[in-house]
């Protein structure tokens, strides 16, 4: 049975067998593959990238909706992860997109009071992306797009992209972003790609979304940051000091740091006391829920760390769990 409370996960991981099967198929021409090392399926991009390992609940809904009901959680909100799509060539990466949003919308209708998604697009070509963000605005299910923090060797304030932006912005559609482990040789021990790499990774962007005229040009899209905002909170006094004192940062016309508010945010900080500085900055009412499901990295209990937030009221845990992101995701 469904949680008593009405809860949704916002960023909660899911690889469709169908994805999967067209990566093991057809990936190779892009060198890609599906691999199988210590008995467990891999995603492997190149000779830097690995995803996984992807276990069953990445992609069996029975055993989701399982785990969600231990957790206290209602409803995931379905969205890929790395490696994404946007290695594959344009034809490989419209099929990807669309098995993949095709999935999630049959999630939806087999379980629609537990499974909605936000569409991939094959943003390597923003004329393919457009016509597949039409294609997958219609499909039951889908609420909302997820972006990587940046394409390929593009900045997510790159122009070529500003016409995807304004049809999100037209329907109505919020952007989710995550990050897509940034290789460095820094960062190879310890997990640092995730554990430093990923909150930098966000900040950037969002850097790229202010800084680059995206928040400006569209006033009206929602753009979601994923692990309570990365880094990027505690670096808004440094955004403001360049845009008082460097040139290059003096064309936006307000301080970086009031741009903060036209981002969402969710709860993935693994910190009481950092969310409750996020919650002062922006407001609870940009405050969603997060896991990461089902990485190893991810909240296991999402629900009960925000009712241990002991500053908030009853009220504004119930905003978090469910009423921002109902009414940003028109539920």
């Amino acid at each position: 049975m469904p949680p008593p409370i009405k809860t949704i996960d916002t960023h909660a991981h899911y690889f469709p067998q169908a994805y999967i099967d067209l990566i093991a198929k057809h990936g190779g021409r892009v060198g890609t593959s599906v691999v199988e090392a210590n008995d467990a399926t891999f995603i492997q991009v190149g000779l830097n990238l690995r995803t996984g390992p992807i276990t069953p609940e990445f992609i069996d809904l029975d055993k989701r909706i399982k785990l969600m009901d231990a957790q206290g959680v209602g409803m995931h909100a379905l969205s890929l992860t790395q490696p994404m799509v946007y290695w594959a060539d344009d034809d490989l990466g419209v099929e990807l997109c669309m098995a993949y949003n095709d999935a999630i919308s049959a999630a939806h209708q087999a379980h629609p009071t537990r499974f909605i998604g936000f569409a991939c697009l094959p943003m390597q070509n923003p004329t393919l992306a457009l016509a597949e963000l039409n294609r997958a605005a219609k499909l039951p299910g889908v609420k909302g797009v997820y972006l990587a923090t940046a394409i390929r060797d593009r900045e997510l304030s790159d122009r070529s992209f500003f016409p995807v932006y304004a049809r999100c912005e037209e329907l109505g559609l919020p952007i989710f972003l995550h990050p897509m482990m940034i290789n460095n040789e820094r960062m190879k021990q310890f997990y640092l790609v995730n554990i430093c790499g990923n909150p930098f990774d966000t900040a950037l962007a969002a850097c790229h979304l202010i800084f680059g005229g995206v928040l400006d040009a569209f006033p009206k899209l929602e753009i979601s940051l994923p692990h309570a905002g990365g880094a990027l909170p505690i670096l808004r006094g440094r955004m403001d000091r360049g845009f008082v004192i460097r040139a290059e940062c003096k064309h936006l016309p307000r301080p970086p740091s009031e741009y903060l508010k036209r981002f969402t945010y969710d709860t993935i900080s693994y910190n009481e006391e950092i969310l409750e500085y996020l919650i002062k900055l922006v407001g609870v009412d940009r405050i969603m829920v997060g896991s990461d499901y089902c990485f190893d990295i991810a909240y296991e209990e999402p629900v009960k760390f925000v009712d241990g937030v002991k500053s908030l009221s009853g009220e504004q845990k119930q905003q978090i769990l469910w009423n921002n992101a109902a009414k940003l995701l028109k539920l």
